[in-house]
């Protein structure tokens, strides 16, 4: 042993004193004010932000309920952790998956402190895979961290490493009809009225599929001449109608032909189109970057893929211009957060994808606050279907979450901004099962 060890050495007490002061300093805490107070009021003030009607090292998981809600036509399971100190998070399984997929990881997760996020992460995501089926192991992420966030009492964005901007721009879709005077007035309100400052021309291939003999696809999924040419016609009229300053892009041509998607990305270019989504099968990695280098639209991909690993492959080959993930298939927030980040590393900028509720909504919007290249937002919501969606949650913060063609970031509210509105949800329980939270007592077990 040094002699000299007892003299010089800190004590535990002294140690531990150092150690906090000096992480203190760096956390921005103010000491000048409290010289010669005790560690322990000292550590009572920095952590008097901290939500104590619930103590988050003691935080446990006691159970996980759902509740399968009709928007957007579609059965969507929302999903509710519960725990041993009364608050509650929320997460959604992507529209039209399976319950189940969040309910077979109950076991792993049940007494597990929610708050350790990415390890609840890391244990579950082995179980989740491509397109939707990844859905249940994101809703569980969302939820972990709209728990983590009302138990310390911050946004999930500032647990995600703060916020680049405080509102989000969102892009409206139109399905595409191949009578553009029906769809020429529901564009003109939603930009003019609504305030969108971004469109999406969705389902493309109802234009072209109108025509006889101008389409072939299930087998084949070549689009022909025909095709093209109506797709030439009704961007040119939208581009009429609305002009060039704002941005305007593409999706479905239900098309996996490479050489069909660089003829048609060539005939459009005049356009000036944002991005040509999905052209083709995003397992194609080759072919995206032959179709991106052919073209001068930006190529987009993203929508259906699961964890950053898969996302790493596209943008290491530069096959793409734009990511696209949805945070409820890519692994929830923090994943998503890391898959912009990647792509900002190799110069690719990064779009959300988003077709559910207001859950998954606020979890898109977290993100986007918080990832730097994300530079706007899916919003399917039109008409009725607006008020349908902000009516089933609470805002606890005095701000709409949406206004005017954009999202606004919460500042304050915990975790993701948002409580239950049991009326609001009671109203679009789906057909198929009207229950509400029951207990799943069937699932505390591995299958």
């Amino acid at each position: 042993m040094n002699p000299f060890s007892k003299h010089f050495a800190p004590s535990g007490l002294e140690l531990g004193r150092r150690d906090f002061i000096k992480k203190s300093v760096l956390g921005g805490v103010s000491l000048g004010a409290m010289a010669g107070l005790p560690i322990e009021d000292l550590v009572a003030h920095v952590t008097s932000g901290v939500n104590r009607n619930s103590s988050p090292s003691d935080l446990k998981i006691t159970d996980l309920r759902y509740v399968l809600v009709d928007h957007l036509d579609r059965a969507t399971p929302i999903i509710r952790i519960d725990t041993n100190q009364g608050i509650y998070g929320l997460g959604e399984v992507r529209e039209n998956a399976d319950p189940r997929l969040a309910l077979k990881l109950k076991s792993k997760i049940l007494g597990q402190n929610p708050c350790n996020v990415e390890r609840i992460f890391k244990s579950i995501k082995r179980y989740g895979g491509q397109y939707k089926e990844g859905s249940g192991v994101a809703a569980i992420e969302t939820a972990c961290w709209d728990l983590a966030g009302k138990a310390f009492g911050v946004p999930c964005w500032q647990m995600l490493g703060g916020r680049f901007r405080d509102k989000i721009r969102l892009y409206t879709d139109f399905m595409g009809d191949a009578n553009f005077d029906n769809l020429a007035p529901r564009i003109k309100h939603r930009t003019e009225v609504e305030g969108f400052t971004w469109i999406k021309m969705t389902r493309c291939y109802y234009v072209v599929g109108a025509i006889e003999g101008g389409y072939v696809y299930e087998t084949e999924n070549i689009l022909s001449q025909k095709g093209i040419d109506a797709l030439v016609e009704y961007f040119g009229k939208v581009r009429d109608l609305i002009g060039y300053d704002i941005p305007v892009s593409a999706d479905h041509f239900r098309a996996s032909d490479l050489n069909s998607m660089i003829r048609l990305g060539k005939a459009v270019e005049p356009f000036k189109l944002a991005w040509m989504e999905d052209p083709l099968r995003w397992q194609n990695t080759a072919q995206l970057k032959q179709l991106k280098e052919s073209i001068e639209i930006p190529v987009l991909t993203g929508e259906n893929m699961y964890l950053k690993e898969s996302f790493k492959e596209i943008c290491d080959a530069q096959a793409v211009d734009i990511v696209h993930p949805d945070q409820a298939s890519a692994g929830g927030l923090l994943e998503t957060k890391k898959i912009g980040d990647y792509a900002q590393d190799k110069g690719i900028s990064m779009a959300q994808h988003f077709t559910g509720t207001a859950i998954s909504y606020m979890a898109n919007v977290h993100i986007a606050a918080a990832t730097e290249n994300s530079m706007v937002l899916e919003f399917h919501q039109e008409g009725d279907e607006i008020p349908e969606m902000l009516n089933m949650v609470n805002v606890v913060e005095d701000k709409p979450i949406y206004a005017d063609g954009f999202a606004y970031v919460p500042d304050e509210a915990p975790g993701l901004g948002i409580t239950l509105n049991e009326e609001g949800i009671k109203a679009i329980l789906h057909p198929k099962d009207r229950s509400y939270f029951k207990p799943t007592l069937e699932w505390n077990e591995w299958i």
